[in-house]
């Protein structure tokens, strides 16, 4: 029923965009931000507003880190209920100490209803200077399997991140045989891969050929992200525009892309955000229209659960 459902979301959200292409009324395209974080260097949160304002992004969903705390992010999005959508936290060091009150943590927040969204779960994450350690947490580890029984229980995708670009050898098989067994043990969960997996074309394809539930996020995957590190990000362009075996792929299954930012730190929120923009709202709107808007937003809403923008 479940799997049902989620195919008549996809049904009904192409129907949407394919009236608005035809109506005489081409709807101006907009984005929702499926992914970010913010920290307690980026006060007051309401810039956070104005960036997306200008940038033409719709809603974001966001999480907290550092050492913002979660009333402060529940605060500030109970006065942008349109705009912010808050999401369970799940890291920091009782996630990388599979500490009990990590659980706790979990659960709390969850329990008080006021999440509607669980941020993403980290699998593999290389180390990323003095900023971020590495983590190496395999699917079937309880930290994961306990945040994946709450995505479900409340209809949450369940966003998992591995960086397959930094996995060599026998861990990155793996990796990704334990990705694809999650897979498959939950076929009527919708999952996300951040970072598009640091995956090529082939790759993604290959997983969206073989699971149903699969779907990749866009964040730090555009040259303006590309260039300021030195991680093995997949740049999804050429020029301003989508590289070609990219824009076939998306397409091709613009149902299973999802854009977000991953916006982290503090120096992510700001003129840095509309740079990325620049490049995704060039690069979208020379997509057909049907796809721009899945992408944009379209797919984002019916995962999330997110209204429509009126």
């Amino acid at each position: 029923m479940i799997q049902w459902t989620s195919r008549f979301w996809v049904f009904l959200v192409c129907l949407l965009v394919v009236t608005w292409a035809h109506c005489g009324e081409k709807e101006s395209l907009y984005f929702i931000d499926a992914h970010s974080q913010v920290d307690q260097q980026v006060l007051p949160l309401d810039k956070i507003i104005d960036l997306m304002r200008q940038a033409g992004v719709h809603h974001t969903i966001l999480s907290s880190r550092g050492k913002l705390k979660g009333k402060d992010l529940l605060s500030f999005s109970s006065r942008y209920r349109d705009k912010i959508t808050p999401a369970v936290r799940t890291k920091g060091k009782h996630y990388d100490t599979a500490s009990s009150k990590y659980y706790k943590s979990i659960e709390s927040q969850v329990a008080s209803g006021k999440y509607s969204a669980i941020a993403e779960i980290l699998l593999y994450h290389a180390k990323k200077g003095d900023k971020a350690p590495e983590y190496v947490v395999y699917p079937e580890d309880k930290r994961v399997l306990t945040a994946l029984e709450h995505a479900i229980d409340n209809h949450w995708p369940f966003v998992v991140h591995i960086e397959f670009g930094s996995l060599y050898g026998k861990k990155r098989k793996r990796f990704m045989v334990s990705l694809e067994a999650m897979l498959e043990d939950y076929p009527d969960q919708p999952f996300v891969l951040t970072h598009m997996g640091q995956l090529k074309p082939e790759e993604c394809q290959r997983l969206i050929d073989n699971h149903v539930n699969i779907h990749f996020h866009t964040g730090w995957t555009n040259p303006a992200a590309v260039r300021s590190s030195n991680q093995p990000w997949v740049n999804l362009f050429r020029g301003r525009r989508l590289a070609p075996d990219w824009r076939d792929l998306f397409i091709q299954y613009p149902e299973r892309f999802v854009f977000a930012l991953d916006n982290v730190f503090a120096e992510h929120w700001t003129d840095f955000y509309a740079k990325q923009m620049e490049y995704w709202t060039e690069a979208l709107s020379d997509l057909p229209v049907e796809a721009a808007h899945l992408i944009a937003h379209g797919n984002a809403e019916r995962l999330w659960h997110i209204p429509p923008r009126d």
